[in-house]
């Protein structure tokens, strides 16, 4: 099999309009049963999107399906390991914790019209509710000009067109499971309050741009933590990227505003490494951010995701 991006689930696309996370826990009962159900999903899964797609193409609809480390073992306990999945584990800075969180499926589903997203999750659910209970479904959306709900445009530095998908799926250094992708979810709730009792010069500092131009400041203007410092990675000298689609989420009246972080790559061990710098060095954005939710899934290919309908995964 070639590297072939078209082959890819929507890992490096845009972030999209209206968007919905899912994160469910399988019951861990019946492992034949949930093995079969989940078949059944990935094969349902593929036919609602092309289905959707063909149906309404002007929405746009985008959807990423995949598994965590424990949940692979679980459903498919023969089958080979893609190369660098593995169980997320907290990471301990000096001042913050970035927490490990359970899950076992991920579905992220977003398009420019509400009701396709409400009718690919209502479709899904159908398919998994006899076997997995919900444990995290997060509702995002589109603020203005893309921005974060901090008001920063978000996503500057991530890679675009075809050199996001170089970033984002796997190639052929894990042939098995090449045009698959390593994703990492985190959601993150912020104390506004505080954040906007800053001044736009504080929080520019601590972002590490501009609020409204979204030039980058100057590394004398930057704190050493700025976020845009803190969240690189330099291993061996070369910046390593990952795509990120991070969108707000909020309940206003309930003064509960966030931001769901999901950051799609090629590597795992460069996402981890990102989050290892951002929690060793306190990005000054965890003053105001704190992380309540962190899993790491493996993204399937489409020819992965039919492997599995048919069972016939590459054996250890």
């Amino acid at each position: 099999m070639e590297f072939n991006p078209g082959n890819a689930q929507d890992v490096y696309k845009d972030a999209g309009k209206n968007v919905l996370f899912t994160t469910l826990k399988l019951n861990h009962r019946n492992q034949a049963d949930e093995k079969s159900k989940v078949q059944e999903l990935c094969s349902r899964e593929q036919a609602i999107v092309r289905s959707m797609n063909i149906r309404y193409p002007e929405y746009h609809l985008k959807v990423a399906m995949g598994f965590s480390n424990n949940a692979w073992d679980y459903l498919f306990p023969n089958a080979k390991k893609p190369a660098e999945l593995e169980t997320f584990k907290p990471i301990h800075g000096p001042k913050y914790t970035a927490p490990a969180t359970d899950g076992d499926i991920f579905i992220h589903i977003r398009a420019d019209e509400e009701t396709v997203v409400y009718e690919i999750a209502d479709q899904l659910h159908t398919y998994y509710r006899d076997i997995a209970k919900v444990v995290d479904e997060t509702k995002g959306f589109r603020y203005f000009e893309g921005r974060s709900i901090i008001g920063f445009v978000d996503g500057t530095e991530n890679p675009d067109g075809a050199e996001a998908a170089d970033y984002a799926i796997i190639g052929d250094e894990d042939k098995d499971y090449i045009n698959g992708s390593y994703a990492f979810a985190q959601k993150y709730m912020h104390d506004m309050d505080s954040w906007k009792n800053l001044s736009t010069e504080d929080q520019e500092k601590a972002v590490g741009r501009r609020k409204y131009s979204d030039l980058e400041l100057k590394d004398e203007e930057k704190l050493a933590n700025s976020h845009n410092v803190a969240s690189q990675d330099n291993d061996d000298g070369i910046e390593h990227k990952i795509v990120r689609m991070n969108v707000p989420f909020s309940n206003p009246s309930a003064g509960s505003t966030g931001t769901y972080f999901i950051g799609y790559s090629r590597h795992w061990t460069v996402t981890k490494r990102m989050l290892e710098n951002m929690f060793s060095l306190s990005d000054r954005i965890l003053d105001f951010s704190d992380p309540v939710t962190g899993t790491m899934f493996f993204i399937p290919s489409k020819n992965t995701l039919q492997q599995i309908v048919d069972d016939e995964l590459p054996t250890k």
